[in-house]
């Protein structure tokens, strides 16, 4: 069993709770939690694994404070929740092939590269646009893409299917983050039933990750409702870089 100190403890808590608050507004919460754990002791596939666990927590509660106040139809959702619940699915199941040396060596990359796209590029509106793919076309693409990256690794897949809404879909920012999160719950869980049949997470710190998720989702969820996504990037990206710098300092 990992022994995990106060201090790793509380340092896991807190990136829940900003997690949480930090994915309900603009996505990419496990850009903060899976280095979090990572920097903890915890394994890779076994930080990947327990992930999923506080992820379902902080997506499935903004979801469903979105669809509450009318932002998205969960029921027009379920075909594309499960299309990512078996992408997902699928993608937790291919990393027990995978070496895990790779997780440590790829993840501050995309810390880095994710940071440098939210500090540089031009934040959509919250004005719907003409949609590039189809509904059922960016079902069957950009939704299992998405949902296939975020089983076999996860940070960032709430950016992601964020992206894929705003870019090919047509949605605004708000829009997208909307309905950006039931997808999300999916492919968490999805990806959590794959890591149980390959990993063992660590359930008591997930849990508890789960419930700093779900306060700071309710906080994210109507901070963002009220005031759109742009008051998040500059978090996202100081936190992106700083645990990109931290990863590979402890890496090298």
């Amino acid at each position: 069993m990992l022994d995990i100190g106060l201090e790793a403890l509380l340092l896991l808590l807190a990136a829940g709770f900003f997690a949480g608050f930090v994915d309900a507004i603009a996505g990419g919460g496990g850009l903060i939690t899976v280095p979090s754990l990572l920097i903890a002791g915890v394994p890779p596939v076994q930080a990947l694994a327990t992930n999923k666990i506080q992820g379902m927590f902080g997506s499935g509660t903004a979801a469903f404070s979105y669809a509450h106040s009318g932002l998205v139809d969960l029921k027009a959702q379920i075909g594309p929740a499960l299309l990512a619940f078996c992408a997902s699915l699928l993608g937790a199941l291919a990393v027990s092939v995978l070496p895990t040396d790779w997780i440590r060596l790829i993840l501050p990359l995309l810390l880095i590269g994710i940071a440098l796209f939210f500090a540089f590029r031009k934040g959509p509106s919250d004005m719907d646009r003409t949609a590039r793919l189809k509904p059922v076309l960016f079902s069957l693409t950009a939704v299992p893409v998405v949902a296939f990256y975020d089983g076999i690794l996860g940070p960032g897949a709430g950016s992601f299917y964020m992206i894929a809404f705003v870019a090919l879909g047509g949605y605004g920012i708000l829009k997208a983050t909307a309905h950006t999160k039931l997808l999300n719950f999916a492919s968490n869980v999805g990806g959590l039933v794959g890591f149980l049949l390959v990993a063992n997470p660590l359930w008591a710190i997930g849990l508890a990750m789960g419930v700093m998720q779900v306060l700071g989702a309710r906080l994210g969820a109507k901070m963002a409702m009220a005031k759109g996504a742009r008051l998040i990037r500059p978090l996202l990206v100081v936190t992106s870089v700083a645990l990109a710098l931290k990863l590979l300092w402890d890496l090298f």
